[in-house]
């Protein structure tokens, strides 16, 4: 590699550069010599843009989006079509590694790398999860699901709404296509600036979002809870002042993962969610007996605020591990930043509607009692663990599979693999939904119902839990196909279906609300899935010419009479040794464990007996690991 001329010698006027502009020309001319190569892989890069989306994230289990899923198709050579991205040798990963690397970056593509930190990540996932559900049954315990736990939900809600569609969900997968590209051409002058002014127009923009929210809060958030009795109203209010700053931090969070990303920085960003709730519970318990009775709920907020603050300092303080550095001199006209405002429509759109439904559900909540958006929400938060563990996985394993057969047009391996992974979400989701509906009350008993959360709120949560469990194989599927129109390259057709589901769901939470209270709201969530996955299917079946329905239908036939089998044996050992156990703690873990457990063994057992061929390829995935 050349040496890079000394930019305070060249007599073209860098010696009136400062640093920042010193060391980005510097490294620019670096990899002069690789820019050809850099121009072939950035177009593809450009090309594989419409396929980056962001998963999940919705809800607290952190206050900032999951990782981005990105699936790019390298330049077909030496006969090897298509192939993908991660599958290089790691003498060539190691020299894209080389050009790619801006000064003071050292990283490299090391043999084991990717798998490493696939298990990081995996595990820090892990560790998230149940420091999220600690958390939730921490607050559970300290509030229940009473006036003040509604009025937290709600005035948490709606500033997560706003960073769905402003902040780090809707930025990371417009930001980080445009930041590699400049990367991977050695603009690092053009990165730099163009990173430093999302940064600052983040931080105005959501600081004008903001300053609107808590000036105009007693006006604005009666608007999303327009039932609360005039005590949760006003205590709504507050807490949504106290914790609408959060949209900032969260803004500025999303361009530093992103950039963190875009140097294949995963780490920070990984544990930076469990610190997260582990703030949260920390300042629960300490601050709690702190404030006067009718005000503690405070502490959660202010727990939110200081757990979103760490996860902010923790990505940031990682940023010293890369070459970026920051500049004042900002351009609010770089072509590059209307670009990622352009980018993030999409995906702002299709995030920022999932938020609305949450918000449809407690606007409708309300009008049912001060109760009811807690309830509702405290039993999204189970329904979640299923969700979240497979269907979500299942998902973002196969999306850069779909991606690499639409971008080749291999419309046969595409519709094969969207199927497959359709009957796998529907083999592990649909007795999973069996489970709940029968077990919905004993799990939410062991999960929540001590302190301050009483039997008749268990009795509301579990209402809420059995009508979510309908949605849940649905919800999976509604996942899967959402990102086959990704790898197609249409975004605009899940989006203008995700809107589709928000007006269902409205609709039919105004009819069910007042004649079934909390289950006719969650049931219209359950009904707009449907309807939502229902249009998909048609859809993709017209492109793909099929979607292999038939061996879809019995391989779901197969598979709910395994999950009405669950259904009876989890029931029967259950209530066997409820009756014998008692309900103390241990007894309520055994014997919803035994159930639990030993409906699993009947389900798989059935399905071995039924032959359903879903069994055989999980059990072969896992042999293989």
């Amino acid at each position: 590699m050349e040496t890079p001329p000394d930019p305070h010698n060249s007599p073209s006027g860098e010696e009136e550069l400062d640093s920042f502009e010193a060391g980005a020309r510097a490294a620019e001319e670096a990899v002069q010599s690789a820019s050809e190569r850099a121009e072939r892989f950035v177009s593809y890069t450009e090309q594989a843009e419409q396929l980056v989306i962001a998963r999940g994230g919705i809800g607290m289990e952190g206050g900032v989006s999951t990782p981005l899923v990105r699936a790019m198709v390298t330049e077909p050579e030496d006969g090897e079509a298509g192939r993908p991205a991660g599958s290089r040798s790691a003498a060539e990963e190691s020299d894209e590694a080389a050009t790619r690397a801006g000064p003071g970056d050292e990283r490299a593509a090391k043999p084991g790398h990717l798998a490493r930190s696939t298990a990081f990540f995996s595990i820090a996932t892990a560790a998230s999860r149940v420091a999220g559900l600690a958390r939730e049954i921490v607050a559970a315990g300290y509030f229940g699901i009473t006036g003040p736990m509604s009025a937290f939900t709600v005035a948490f809600q709606v500033p997560n709404l706003f960073r769905a569609l402003f902040a780090d969900a809707a930025l990371q997968p417009a930001f980080v296509p445009i930041f590699t590209e400049q990367i991977e051409k050695g603009r690092y002058a053009e990165a730099f600036r163009m990173a430093s002014t999302m940064l600052l127009l983040a931080t105005m923009v959501l600081g004008a979002i903001t300053a609107v929210f808590i000036l105009g809060a007693s006006f604005l958030m009666p608007l999303f809870a327009p039932g609360f009795s005039e005590a949760t109203e006003s205590l709504m209010i507050v807490l949504s002042q106290i914790m609408f700053p959060i949209l900032i931090l969260l803004g500025v969070t999303g361009v530093v993962v992103g950039i963190l990303n875009s140097y294949d920085r995963f780490g920070a960003f990984a544990i930076s969610p469990l610190f997260w709730n582990l703030t949260i519970i920390a300042v629960l318990v300490g601050t709690v007996p702190l404030f006067p009775e009718d005000k503690q709920i405070y502490a959660y907020a202010f727990g939110v605020l200081a757990g979103t603050l760490v996860q902010l300092i923790i990505p940031t303080w990682d940023l010293r591990h890369t070459p970026f550095r920051g500049t004042f001199k900002v351009n609010f006209r770089d072509p590059n930043v209307r670009r990622v405002l352009i980018l993030m429509v999409p995906v702002m759109l299709s995030l920022g509607l999932v938020n609305f439904n949450l918000l449809v559900n407690s606007f409708f909540g309300s009008l049912v009692s001060d109760q009811a958006p807690a309830g509702i929400d405290k039993a999204f938060r189970i329904y979640q663990l299923p969700q979240g563990i497979f269907s979500v996985a299942i998902a973002t394993v196969l999306f850069p599979t779909l991606a690499r057969f639409a971008t080749r047009g291999d419309f046969d391996s595409l519709r094969a693999t969207l199927a497959k992974g359709m009957r796998q979400i529907i083999f592990v989701l649909l007795p999973a939904t069996a489970a709940i509906l029968v077990l919905a009350e004993p799990m939410t008993r062991l999960v929540f119902q001590r302190g301050e959360f009483t039997p008749e709120q268990t009795e509301v949560v579990a209402t809420a839990l059995f009508w979510f469990a309908f949605s849940l194989p649905t919800n999976g599927l509604f996942l899967l196909l959402s990102r086959t129109f990704f790898g197609l390259q249409k975004p605009w057709i899940p989006t203008a279906i995700a809107a589709g589901n928000l007006v269902v769901t409205a609709i039919a939470s105004f009819l069910l609300y007042k004649p079934y209270g909390v289950a006719g709201i969650v049931a219209a969530t359950a009904i707009a899935t449907l309807i939502s996955v229902a249009i998909q299917m048609v859809l993709l079946r017209s492109r793909l010419g099929g979607i292999q329905m038939p061996q879809l239908i019995a391989s779901t036939t197969r598979i709910a009479i395994g999950s009405l089998v669950l259904a009876g044996v989890s029931w029967e050992v259950w209530d066997l040794l409820d009756q014998a156990l008692g309900r103390g703690l241990i007894g309520q873990i055994v014997s919803l464990g035994a159930g639990l457990g030993l409906g699993g063994i009947a389900y798989l057992a059935s399905c071995r007996i039924l032959h359903v061929p879903e069994l055989d390829e999980i059990l072969a995935l896992v042999r293989r690991r």
